[in-house]
């Protein structure tokens, strides 16, 4: 249920520019949101955001989570406060970061992205830590034991990354059969890149593809990376899920994708940025669920007994008016199976 004064309160967040969140604390500064999160007679909840990038990058998955905090009554400044830390892309930060969130005692972390729990998990084994959303493998990386027991202080929600990284290959190939080599943008700091790589050149090896990948540190990377890509004469791309090739940078890939006449995969939200093809999770609906998490973590349940979901929904977009500028004529068989087609 709505609460009065809470849109107009998250709203005002929104409007933050950047040197006014630094002063609420995204980096070391004193506490965050103290602006408008006055405190009542009773003690508020407390609630970590941890987010590898910077605010603006995560504006959705915020809003989402906003919504669904929301809808199960927690209500920013009156039985809960947030504190944001985030590294803007400098991901050394992290675990200093992650370490403040500790020592303010917050009932649970939200761990922005796999980067974002891999650091929070460093810093504590015995504060709650959600991450709504991560295509890495948790119990392969050994943050839970199981999904149906996750057995520590970690819950959340898994979708399949590998397997989606596999399915994306499957589609450049069936959208271009002529395709032979594909580039991978990935994130090296990302725990899943080396597990996602083996799944990939495995489906790669089957489709008689070859995949080498183009590894971004930073933002700053993106042309020297892709002029890299040009010199490989790469067919066309697969785009990993990770924080930084996400909303801020989606627009920025696509552009220079069609510049180098690059077929490209990536997210949903990548072909609404103006990608070709997008193929995965709804980020926005599994960010909403993560309140779920933190409302049940927040109402006294611990996360070794809440089992780890596992997203069921996937949504293929093509951009045909992207597709039809590389050169690239879609079959029958792809459109068909699209949730949406951008003209």
């Amino acid at each position: 249920m709505w609460q009065g004064g809470m849109l107009e309160q998250w709203d005002r967040f929104r409007r933050f520019d950047r040197r006014q969140m630094l002063s609420l604390g995204c980096g070391v500064a004193a506490a965050p949101w103290s602006v408008w999160a006055q405190p009542s007679a009773a003690k508020l909840a407390r609630v970590g955001f941890l987010i590898p990038e910077t605010v603006t990058d995560q504006t959705s998955r915020i809003d989402a989570l906003r919504v669904g905090l929301a809808e199960r009554g927690w209500v920013q400044g009156q039985n809960v406060t947030i504190e944001v830390r985030a590294a803007d892309g400098a991901y050394d930060r992290l675990p200093r970061l992650a370490m403040e969130l500790v020592a303010l005692k917050v009932d649970v972390i939200v761990a922005f992205g796999i980067k974002a729990l891999t650091a929070a998990r460093r810093a504590t084994t015995t504060t709650s830590i959600v991450i709504p959303a991560t295509s890495s493998d948790l119990v392969a990386l050994g943050f839970v034991n199981s999904f149906a027991r996750p057995g520590k202080n970690i819950t959340g929600s898994t979708t399949f990354g590998p397997e989606i990284m596999a399915k994306r290959l499957e589609l450049l190939k069936e959208t271009m059969p002529t395709t032979t080599r594909v580039a991978v943008l990935v994130n090296p700091a990302n725990a899943s890149f080396g597990p996602t790589f083996t799944v990939m050149d495995a489906a790669a090896k089957s489709l008689k593809l070859s995949i080498e990948p183009f590894k971004v540190h930073d933002r700053s990377e993106f042309d020297r990376v892709f002029a890299a890509m040009t010199k490989a004469r790469v067919d066309g791309l697969v785009i990993q899920d990770d924080t930084i090739f996400g909303e801020t940078n989606a627009g920025k890939i696509a552009t220079l994708a069609a510049r180098g006449r690059l077929l490209a995969v990536g997210t949903r939200e990548f072909a609404d940025a103006g990608g070709a093809i997008g193929y995965g999770r709804t980020d926005s609906e599994l960010y909403r669920r993560g309140a779920y998490f933190v409302d049940r973590i927040l109402n006294g349940a611990k996360p070794a007994d809440l089992p780890v979901e596992q997203a069921t929904r996937f949504e293929l977009v093509v951009n045909l008016k992207v597709v039809r500028t590389i050169g690239v004529r879609v079959p029958q068989a792809v459109m068909l199976r699209a949730d949406r087609v951008i003209e």
